[in-house]
């Protein structure tokens, strides 16, 4: 079986030919437990697209797998992953979606200090201690090798955002849009945490430290974690890890938008259980979310010592990588670069063919971004004026 299902995802990477596998390749939702996916269904009122029933059948059957796996991993690890201890504060990488959050990530994970969130981890939250060894490597071949919003390589090995984990475990967020794309936009309220109420916001702090520990039982080394909501999370996030350490990464507006737009689009499409039909709320939700995120961003900046943030501009660090690295290094006092040079040298020399999609917005869209946004275009030094989009 697993040899038949290796060859058939093999066909995915062949160009021209279509994934035979797509139709049950693992969605996010496919980590939830059978409670949260029903939860999910029943808010929605079973509202499923006929051609997207066969995935939530699918859906069906592998969260009822978890729940068990749930539970025997919570039998077996749950004491011991409840006394674990951070080594060291986890390093957050902060930014707006597509503001080249996931290749800093990439850079900064080939450091043999630090360790990551995996897709598998945030895929099955509820169970990876006691399923990644045998049960990610059984399953790999089912994932597509490239993401479809921006065409960087997949596994489950690969870094992810921690948003996906809380996702599946029941924590409610603004991913879950995607879901059902055509109801619009939902949970905003967990964007910033700052309306929840105290027993909500003391159940995300719950989750997310369960998470961290779970990862450190089995490798206890600096957490790198890349998720664009927490920068709207810093003051919560200070509070939970007092020494943490944040890198922020902004980049031109006018490809930031249109990327996002694009990055939804490409998920509604690819995880949601509608076919999408009208999505012209996503220009709204694009524009008032990074207003939502940079005002509580702004605000929670001022509780962090120089030693704690680090900026940059994504431009300055593809154009210069190594020295963008360099200074990000000394400035929060990660140790000696020089160690992990050689390592973040070949990552670049692995992807030095990539290259961005290109979009171009039209005139009342741009005029739009300008004026919702225009704090973040002087706050951070953009040109009003844009070229063509790089997506």
């Amino acid at each position: 079986m697993r040899a038949w299902l290796r060859r058939m995802a093999a066909l995915q990477r062949t160009r021209g030919v279509k994934n035979p596998l797509s139709w049950y390749s693992p969605r996010f939702w496919h980590g939830m437990r059978l409670g949260t996916w029903l939860k999910q269904l029943v808010r929605n009122r079973f509202a499923l697209s006929p051609r997207k029933i066969p995935m939530a059948f699918a859906v069906t059957a592998a969260s009822t797998a978890n729940s068990g796996l749930a539970a025997i991993d919570r039998l077996v690890y749950a004491r011991r992953v409840a006394q674990v201890e951070l080594a060291q504060s986890p390093l957050f990488i902060l930014g707006h979606w597509r503001s080249g959050t996931t290749f800093l990530h990439e850079l900064l994970i080939r450091d043999a200090n630090h360790t990551y969130p995996s897709t598998y981890q945030c895929f099955a939250p509820h169970h990876f201690v006691l399923s990644q060894s045998w049960l990610a490597p059984l399953t790999e071949m089912l994932l597509p090798h490239r993401r479809p919003m921006d065409n960087m390589e997949m596994g489950w090995q690969r870094p992810q955002e921690d948003e996906f984990a809380l996702c599946n475990m029941g924590v409610p967020t603004p991913y879950l849009s995607t879901m059902f794309p055509n109801h619009g936009a939902v949970c905003t309220e967990y964007a910033d945490l700052q309306d929840l109420s105290p027993a909500d916001l003391g159940r995300w702090r719950h989750e997310l430290l369960t998470f961290f520990q779970r990862i450190a039982y089995r490798d206890n080394r600096r957490i790198v974690v890349k998720s664009p909501l927490h920068t709207a999370r810093v003051r919560t996030l200070l509070e939970m890890f007092p020494k943490a350490k944040f890198v922020h990464l902004v980049r031109d507006p006018y490809d930031v938008f249109a990327s996002t737009v694009r990055l939804w689009k490409s998920l509604n499409e690819v995880q949601g259980f509608q076919v999408p039909g009208d999505q012209s709320w996503l220009d709204e939700y694009v524009l008032d979310t990074l207003v939502r995120m940079y005002e509580a961003f702004e605000q929670d900046r001022r509780l962090l010592s120089d030693e704690q943030l680090f900026e940059l501009r994504y431009e300055d660090l593809v154009a210069n990588p190594q020295l963008q690295l360099e200074q990000l290094y000394g400035q929060l006092k990660l140790g000696d670069f020089s160690q992990v040079e050689a390592a973040t040298q070949r990552y670049l020399a692995e992807v030095k063919n990539y290259r961005t999609n290109r979009h171009q917005l039209e005139e009342a869209t741009q005029q739009q971004i300008r004026q919702r946004w225009s704090i973040y275009f002087q706050k951070y030094g953009y040109l009003a004026s844009p070229e063509t989009a790089e997506v």
